[in-house]
C-alpha cells in the first residue's frame, strides 16, 4: 500500500534544498565577481593603429614615433604606473605631457624589446647546439680517421713482413694473396694512409 509521505518532512527537504540553492546561487556569483576582478588585469591598456592601419594592443606604451593622433585608447590614470603619465588634451600641457611620455616611452623601449631579448637568446642557444654538434661530428669522424690509419698501417706492417696472407673470397673460400694481389692490397692500404692519416 502507498503511503503518502509525511508532510513535515517533505517541508524540511524542500527547505534544505531551497539553502542549497541559494547557497549555490551565491556562491557563484561570488565567483563571477572574483573572475571579472582578474581578467580586467589581463586587457590591453594601450590601442594604437600602426603605419599600415593594423590595430595593436599592449600593456606597454606604443614607441615614440606613433603621433597621438593614432593612439586610440590609453590607461586610466588608476592603471597608470608611478613613471607613466596621462597625456591631457590641453594645449601647452599636451606638449608637455608628450614630451615626458616620449622620454617615458624611451625608457620603456629595452622592456618592449624584451621578445627581440628573447629571440635573440633562442637564435644564440640554437647556434651554440649547432656548432656544439659539428663539433661531436667532427670529433667523431676524427677518431674513425685515427682507427682507419692505425688498422692500415698494421696491415701494411703485416704485408711488408712477407708472412703468407690469405682472405675469404665472395664464394667463401680461403685464397692466399699472391704477389698481384698483394701489390693491389698495399695499394689501397697506402691510399687510406694518405687520407686518414695526415690529420
Amino acid at each position: 500500500m502507498f503511503k503518502a509521505p509525511n508532510r513535515q518532512l517533505y517541508l524540511a527537504m524542500n527547505m534544505s534544498a531551497g539553502i542549497n540553492s541559494r547557497v549555490m546561487k551565491q556562491s557563484q556569483r561570488v565567483f563571477l565577481v572574483v573572475f571579472s576582478l582578474l581578467s580586467c588585469s589581463a586587457i590591453a591598456q594601450w590601442a594604437w593603429t600602426d603605419e599600415e592601419g593594423r590595430a595593436i594592443f599592449s600593456d606597454l606604451p606604443p614607441s615614440t614615433n606613433v603621433p597621438d593622433k593614432r593612439i586610440f585608447k590609453r590607461p586610466s590614470p588608476a592603471r597608470l604606473t608611478p613613471n607613466q603619465e596621462q597625456t591631457p588634451n590641453t594645449g601647452a600641457d599636451a606638449a608637455n605631457a608628450r614630451t615626458a611620455n616620449s622620454a617615458q616611452a624611451a625608457a620603456s623601449t629595452p622592456q618592449s624589446t624584451g621578445l627581440d631579448k628573447e629571440l635573440a637568446e633562442r637564435k644564440k642557444k640554437t647556434e651554440q647546439a649547432q656548432a656544439e654538434q659539428r663539433k661531436f661530428e667532427e670529433e667523431r669522424i676524427s677518431k674513425l680517421k685515427a682507427d682507419n690509419c692505425e688498422r692500415a698501417r698494421l696491415a701494411q706492417k703485416t704485408l711488408d713482413s712477407g708472412v703468407r696472407i690469405a682472405h675469404t673470397n665472395a664464394q667463401g673460400e680461403r685464397e692466399i694473396l699472391d704477389d698481384a694481389a698483394r701489390a693491389a692490397e698495399a695499394k689501397r692500404l697506402q691510399s687510406i694512409m694518405a687520407s686518414d692519416c695526415n690529420q
